[in-house]
């Protein structure tokens, strides 16, 4: 499936059908008076979260979204059918922004959530609501007022309590592919990863959400290579796993490749450069790289970082990486709880 994540889009509430002009004319009824339905309300727009969805893929192909119109009223105090709602389903992590302010409105991250976002027109009265002891045949109805229009900007910002992160060709993709279910592309070019890609890690119990998200070079945070397009898709994790690789594939000092990114990171958000991060050395399996990582992970560890060996192709470390990830995330969840005056965490 292709992914997309920004899409400009028309959204209208539907308009209220106009209220009806009539006079009942029954044979034997003198001065029948007016019997002039109102018109039907203009229908709702809501916007509903659905887990099962991953891209606005749909919205791509599909600029103009309406709710229907309510229907006219009609005599014999007939009133019109309301007009249906229209839901529109996001997957969760979307944004909604008004394309004219840049305001944002909505940010829809629960799931199964539905919020009204537009609503429809009210129907206009038919005459016999106009009806007065000193005015019996009313000749005049109301029109339905019209319905919401927006210019509306969905941005989708993806949900993963962990962010994979580093330069091209670090092995990102590699390693979401053997802790999760995840088929990304994956080959010895630069920009092998040009979309995220999401991962489910079964903890038994529980789960973690990974992302692979496309690798970082310098002046990523300024638009170059595939530039700010997709940090924003980090900005929701809680922790980072930081991948380095010591083979011929990636050029630079690793220790300056290293300071790089944590530098697109902060110039992109400096709340990025703040969250937490594990350090990874891939492809140990090759013995030049093992020794070399086995030389650089004091300096690490000297900077306070946890630091992990891996091999996602012989899956050595990989194990301890993961049940240390999930430990860190639980760590972390467990400093967001909010608390109460006593002491005790809020249910």
């Amino acid at each position: 499936m292709k992914f997309v994540d920004q899409v400009l889009i028309e959204v209208r509430s539907g308009d209220g059908g106009r209220g009806c002009v009539s006079f009942r004319r029954e044979k034997f009824v003198a001065l029948g008076g007016p019997n002039g339905g109102d018109g039907g309300r203009g229908g709702d727009v809501y916007f509903v979260v659905d887990p099962s969805l991953s891209t606005l893929l749909d919205f791509r192909y599909q600029r103009h979204h309406r709710a229907q119109n309510g229907a006219p009223g009609l005599g014999k105090d007939m009133h019109g059918k309301g007009g249906d709602d229209l839901f529109l389903h996001v997957p969760p992590g979307t944004l909604v922004f008004d394309d004219e302010t840049g305001e944002q409105m909505l940010d829809l991250t629960a799931t199964d959530d539905q919020v009204l976002f537009l609503s429809g027109g009210m129907g206009g009265r038919g005459n016999a609501r106009f009806a007065t002891s000193t005015n019996r045949a009313p000749r005049h109805a109301q029109p339905g007022i019209a319905g919401e229009v927006r210019q509306v900007r969905l941005e989708l910002k993806l949900l993963a309590d962990v962010g994979l992160i580093g330069l091209p060709n670090a092995g990102k993709s590699t390693l979401i592919s053997v802790i999760s279910a995840a088929k990304p592309k994956i080959s010895d070019y630069p920009f092998t990863t040009l979309v995220p890609n999401l991962g489910v890690v079964d903890l038994g119990a529980r789960t973690m959400v990974v992302a692979d998200i496309p690798g970082l070079i310098e002046g990523a945070s300024e638009g170059l290579g595939l530039g700010t397009r997709f940090l924003r898709h980090v900005e929701r994790t809680d922790l980072f796993l930081h991948l380095i690789d010591l083979s011929m594939l990636q050029k630079g000092d690793p220790l300056e490749n290293f300071e790089l990114i944590n530098r697109e990171l902060e110039r992109y958000d400096p709340a990025l450069a703040s969250k937490p991060q594990l350090v990874v050395f891939t492809k140990i399996d090759i013995p030049e790289v093992l020794e070399q990582a086995v030389q650089l992970k004091d300096h690490f560890i000297a900077q306070g970082h946890e630091v992990f060996l891996i091999s996602a192709v012989s899956r050595e470390g990989v194990k301890d990486l993961v049940q240390a990830a999930a430990s860190r995330l639980a760590e972390l969840r467990a400093d967001q709880t909010p608390v109460v005056d006593d002491g005790r965490p809020l249910l």
